[in-house]
């Protein structure tokens, strides 16, 4: 289950988990166990990520595309969506799409106004970030299995890292520098800002954003969507970082589920 590069477990109505960039779908193994009793979760890693498929065109679309086409392999016209970051953003693509019955978004990035510069702080975080790995990857072992290794391997996306397994800390820092398409993305970004058309999302929506989020920073980055998704319900996390299914699992798998289910 832990090498392939994608998961589907459970059964409901189904569930599309998407994950950050540089990450894979092992982001979400602390909330599939509470998911998967009432869904049938699938969670891919996206194209150009480490133990996903190749991505050609290092584009938002094209991530969004090879989404779509995950879901019709599955045969799913429609599913209830889950994204973290840059998945948040590509469950807001899918949901102008029309393929998605709900949201739930953690951090969405992505949606930035014209005239809005905060995306190329983010852009250069994950350019330093990338070179930072390569070195650390060879070493990801050694660092998750003390405690101190660690907190310094997910300061920037948790607060707190206790809880987390070595294994899974060990495979997130292996996967970050096993990102291929990091710096195509990254240019793409910056050349394009990754807009979103509120206008066309008629699904009912959920942000959730963590007060201690490093890498898409409360309450500036929220602002956009705020302004853009006057529909959306928000829920603020006291003390959360950027990644909450990592941060506190138990509390995003409820935030997810009490959505869904309704």
């Amino acid at each position: 289950m832990r090498t392939t590069p994608s998961y589907r477990g459970g059964s409901g109505p189904p569930l599309v988990c998407l994950h950050g960039f540089t990450d894979t779908w092992r982001t979400w193994e602390l909330v599939l166990p509470e998911l998967e009793r009432r869904h049938d979760v699938i969670a891919p890693t996206l194209p150009g990520h480490a133990g996903g498929p190749p991505l050609g065109e290092a584009t938002h679309a094209a991530l969004a595309d090879a989404v779509e086409q995950v879901m019709d392999d599955a045969g799913l016209e429609r599913a209830h969506v889950v994204g973290n970051s840059l998945g948040g953003y590509l469950a807001l693509l899918l949901a102008e799409r029309g393929r998605a019955e709900s949201l739930v978004v953690f951090a969405p990035s992505g949606g930035w106004a014209v005239g809005d510069e905060a995306y190329r702080e983010t852009m250069a975080f994950f350019g330093a970030m990338h070179e930072h790995v390569q070195h650390a990857a060879p070493h990801a072992d050694a660092i998750a299995a003390s405690s101190n290794g660690r907190r310094r391997a997910t300061e920037f996306i948790t607060v707190r890292y206790e809880h987390l397994p070595p294994d899974l800390v060990a495979h997130q820092i292996a996967g970050a520098a096993g990102c291929v398409v990091t710096p195509e993305l990254v240019e793409h970004a910056l050349r394009d800002a990754w807009h979103v058309d509120a206008e066309r999302i008629t699904c009912p929506v959920r942000v959730v954003w963590g007060t201690d989020d490093r890498i898409l920073p409360w309450p500036r980055a929220a602002e956009r969507y705020r302004q853009q998704l006057p529909q959306a319900e928000w829920v603020v996390l006291d003390g959360v970082g950027h990644c909450p299914q990592l941060d506190v699992p138990l509390e995003a798998a409820q935030l997810i589920l009490g959505l869904t289910g309704r």
